[in-house]
């Protein structure tokens, strides 16, 4: 009845909750820490706000995690936090709770982000949580297309005839 039960409801949905800490602190591109600069993480569930230099609970997700934090001092510091498939959703699969995997990846609970970033002013970086070393920031990456050819192109438009 148990194997039943976890199988239909899924590994991930019962040892994650829906919701996920995520730290959030800005630097200047000298790294110089910034605290309270207003920043906004955005999924498909919805907008969550902070205070950079705290820590809130955004929606897990299988879609990554936007983020752009302001400050009238500084541009804007943008980023992208990668969804990762957590431990309940391997176990899902290893367990063979196929049932409970959609469900997880449904819910959003078999996915988790980065727990500590810090964005730079200037900058848009992409945190990987399979960088993530316990107690320490996650190291943020450039993104492949950042250079400015890849840019100019992404920003014109073709015609379909």
């Amino acid at each position: 009845m148990l194997a039943v039960t976890l199988a239909c409801t899924g590994c991930a949905s019962v040892m994650n909750d829906s919701m996920h800490p995520v730290k959030v602190e800005t630097k200047t591109q000298t790294g110089q820490l910034v605290t309270g600069a207003e920043c906004k993480m955005t999924n498909d569930y919805g907008t969550f706000t902070v205070k950079s230099g705290d820590t809130t609970q955004v929606r897990r997700s299988s879609k990554d995690l936007d983020i752009v934090c302001r400050d009238p001092q500084n541009p804007d510091a943008n980023a992208r936090a990668i969804s990762r498939a957590n431990s309940g959703m391997w176990g899902n699969i290893i367990i063979g709770g196929g049932i409970g995997a959609i469900i997880d990846h449904n819910k959003g609970t078999a996915y988790t982000y980065p727990t500590w970033i810090q964005l730079v002013f200037g900058q848009t970086l992409i945190f990987d949580r399979t960088a993530e070393k316990e107690g320490q920031p996650t190291i943020g990456a450039q993104p492949a297309d950042s250079t400015p050819a890849a840019n100019s192109a992404a920003g014109q438009v073709v015609s379909a005839k």
